[in-house]
């Protein structure tokens, strides 16, 4: 079988295109997202319909959003699923996911995410968490390491103290390359994002750019100490106040000290300061 066409599709690289093709796996997967009729259901780059096709046997409605304008079309023809099916041909890293949510039907989004595009794209989910309920995703084994790590280690970094911050992360599956077409080169985790309520976050910050800042500032210099890479920003009379261990490196910092310092500086910085959020 030829790695660049499956099932009489070319393989884009461009797009990231992995198709699962492993039935055990899938069918983990499918256990482990439980659609229920009537939830308000989103796949993201349902590719060739490895997941697309379990989901609707179990719901009479999916929204789906495909960037691949031949995979789309080929979605529109499938007779026994294109009645279910609301099919945009969209980026999903510009996709506007609050459009598609309601107060009284928030969303359950799923997908394998293409690997060259996850970071900007969970980043980009991570706006609209107010109107999510859960997301499961398949993706990149050391990603999923990331967004999962304690402080301390190795893949500990701002992506993950920014996916803590807006949900709890629980890898579910390991799944080897072999369950796909054509075999990526690294190892994959399926793994569930639950959003925290807004109004209940375990941590929450007075400024999200200033959360943004710190960490930006601390894993860019991560193995500086927190007196060194912070120095401009704060003194170290009141790191001591705020009980944060000016020798501490960045990457010892937990999720709430992190937020205790942008909620420090969002306070007391000068507002000319701002301006250099972004």
């Amino acid at each position: 079988m030829s790695d660049k066409v499956y099932l009489g599709h070319r393989v884009r690289r461009r797009f990231g295109q992995n198709f699962l093709t492993d039935p055990y796996v899938i069918d983990e997967i499918v256990s482990t997202i439980n659609p229920i009729t009537g939830e308000n259901l989103v796949e993201i780059g349902p590719g060739l319909g490895a997941l697309t096709k379990p989901i609707l046997d179990k719901v009479d409605k999916l929204i789906v959003v495909e960037l691949d304008r031949d995979l789309a079309e080929r979605m529109r023809n499938y007779p026994e699923m294109a009645s279910k099916l609301t099919i945009y041909e969209a980026d999903v890293i510009k996709f506007d996911f609050r459009s598609l949510s309601t107060l009284k039907n928030p969303l359950r989004i799923f997908g394998n995410l293409p690997y060259n595009i996850s970071t900007p794209l969970l980043f980009h989910l991570f706006t609209f968490t107010g109107a999510v309920k859960d997301m499961h995703f398949m993706m990149q084994k050391e990603m999923v390491n990331r967004l999962a790590a304690d402080p301390g280690s190795k893949a500990y970094g701002r992506l993950t103290v920014m996916a803590q911050y807006y949900c709890k992360v629980v890898p579910v599956i390991e799944v080897s390359p072999s369950s796909f077409t054509p075999a990526p080169k690294v190892d994959s985790t399926f793994v569930r994002l639950i959003p925290h309520n807004e109004l209940e976050l375990p941590h929450p910050a007075t400024n999200l750019k200033w959360l943004e800042r710190v960490c930006r500032e601390g894993f860019n210099q991560r193995r500086k100490t927190v007196r060194n890479c912070f120095k401009k920003m704060i003194d170290l009379e009141t790191l001591t106040s705020l009980e944060i261990d000016p020798t501490a490196r960045p990457e010892n910092l937990t999720l709430a000290q992190f937020v205790l310092l942008a909620n420090w500086m969002d306070a007391n910085n000068l507002e000319n300061n701002n301006k250099d959020l972004i």
